[in-house]
């Protein structure tokens, strides 16, 4: 971490204390020494195989059903079709899920795939969707800090963040349930390529926020060549560790990295209130009456907040974020609504959420820099169950992709009379991971990189592209 005070701490007579400058020798944004952080910098230089681009996953936890959201189906049975009824999209002849106004109103700006499968039925088998099935099982973040660095080369924002609820209301303790059991194995899974590829989760509050602070009064900022020359002084008299070796030269870097702001990103609060009002799902229902269902006890309405504070990452330089939403595992027993009374909570807040967002990037001329991906681990029985709700599905998801340069305002494959099964070529969680990865790499010469592992090298190639998006 960077932590400078001029509060703490015995002093030299020089100023500030050796336990002071140790703690500046040992950076750390998101688990980034500054050391690692040059490296990176030195290591990108050459490495023309990494886009200006920059992928957001919403992950819609607990496995939402295909029917509901993008495939309705209403000329199917009753016991078949939609719930929530259908919305006339912007395209001729498609039609979205009953709560979804608004992604059907830029319909065109979107790129809806019907023959998508994840092949898993199981919640603890997410990492298939999450990881796009890739050799390493590392969730796909962590695959692209692992090529691309832990951290951005021009600001040192991680590369690699999640954002639960929890990181956009501090203080806030969502009840357990079965998938907070799933979001621990999703971030223990994160770190199987090393703990500085693994998650960056602003949502840890206490330390994990301070790391990213620069603790130092801004009138001293001024006068931070002074500073700099004073740490210079002091890093000659260090210990022969080897600490400090090639430090010097990169010692103002380390602060102007700190001062673009990258702290500043996580704190929705710098944001201008009429964008926060824009993005805000707060209002569109009580998270406690949510919560009182034991599949939804990790729901919440904060997903418009999620959204916002995905996009200022990436603003800052991040290039993978995912953002989770809990409560999809609308089986309408005693754990969830009856008629997947669920989805008039959940929907219309996806609906808002990923609308704003999409507006919000095309307003700062970021739609082609960023990838949307929106899925979840599996989707759900093409048939109504006895109590009105949809069991797990293995053989077709949902997924929605926005931006990122691919091509859009198309549906992509088609499912059965009764959305349970592929119509048209199946795409799986390798046609993802390969769909990401070309986004965001020049893939053919991710395989020449003499300095990757070569598991990840493999993994990273492991996947075919959805060709209709290219």
């Amino acid at each position: 971490m960077l932590r400078i005070s001029d509060t703490s701490y015995a002093r030299t007579c020089r100023g500030i204390s050796r336990r002071e400058l140790l703690r500046v020798g040992s950076l750390a944004l998101g688990g980034l020494t500054l050391s690692q952080l040059l490296q990176v910098q030195a290591s990108q230089e050459g490495r023309r195989m990494v886009k200006d681009k920059a992928v957001v996953l919403l992950f819609l936890q607990g496995g939402p059903s295909q029917i509901e959201t993008f495939d309705p189906k209403m000329s199917a049975p009753a016991e078949i079709r939609s719930i929530t009824g259908e919305m006339q999209s912007r395209l001729p002849g498609v039609t979205f899920g009953g709560t979804f106004p608004k992604l059907a109103a830029m319909a065109d700006r979107l790129a809806v795939v019907r023959s998508f499968a994840s092949g898993n039925a199981d919640h603890q088998n997410y990492m298939t969707v999450a990881g796009g099935d890739n050799p390493t099982r590392a969730p796909l973040g962590s695959l692209y800090a692992r090529i691309a660095g832990p951290n951005s080369p021009h600001t040192g924002m991680p590369n690699n963040v999640i954002v639960p609820a929890e990181a956009v209301s501090p203080g806030l303790r969502l009840p357990q349930n079965f998938e907070t059991d799933s979001l621990r194995k999703l971030v223990n899974a994160s770190s199987n390529l090393g703990a500085n590829y693994a998650f960056f989760d602003p949502s840890g509050g206490g330390e994990l926020r301070q790391n990213l602070e620069l603790r130092i009064p801004r009138e001293r900022l001024a006068d931070r060549r002074a500073l700099l020359n004073q740490l210079d002084t002091f890093r000659r008299q260090a210990d022969r560790t080897g600490v400090f070796e090639n430090a010097a030269a990169h010692e103002q870097q380390a602060y102007d990295l700190l001062l673009r702001g990258v702290s500043q990103a996580f704190d929705l609060a710098r944001e201008d209130p009429r964008v926060v009002s824009a993005y805000d799902t707060s209002n569109l229902f009580s998270q406690a009456e949510v919560n009182r269902w034991g599949d939804m006890r990790r729901s919440s309405n904060l997903l418009g907040k999620q959204m916002l504070l995905a996009r200022r990452l990436v603003e800052q330089g991040c290039g993978f974020v995912t953002v989770m939403d809990a409560g999809w595992d609308m089986h309408s027993n005693n754990n969830s609504p009856r008629n997947l009374g669920g989805m008039y909570w959940l929907g219309p807040q996806v609906d808002h959420a990923v609308s704003a967002f999409l507006h919000d990037v095309e307003a700062r001329g970021l739609s082609d820099k960023i990838l949307l991906v929106v899925t979840g681990e599996m989707g759900r029985t093409p048939r109504i169950g006895r109590e009105g709700g949809r069991d797990h599905w293995a053989s077709l998801t949902p997924l929605l992709l926005a931006g990122g340069g691919l091509r859009m305002g198309q549906v992509v494959g088609q499912s059965d009379r009764q959305a349970g099964t592929p119509a048209t070529e199946r795409y799986t969680p390798r046609h993802l991971l390969g769909t990401v990865m070309e986004t965001l790499f020049n893939v053919g010469e991710v395989r020449l990189q003499s300095d990757l592992p070569r598991d990840v090298v493999n993994a990273a190639t492991a996947g075919t592209v959805i060709r209709e998006m290219f």
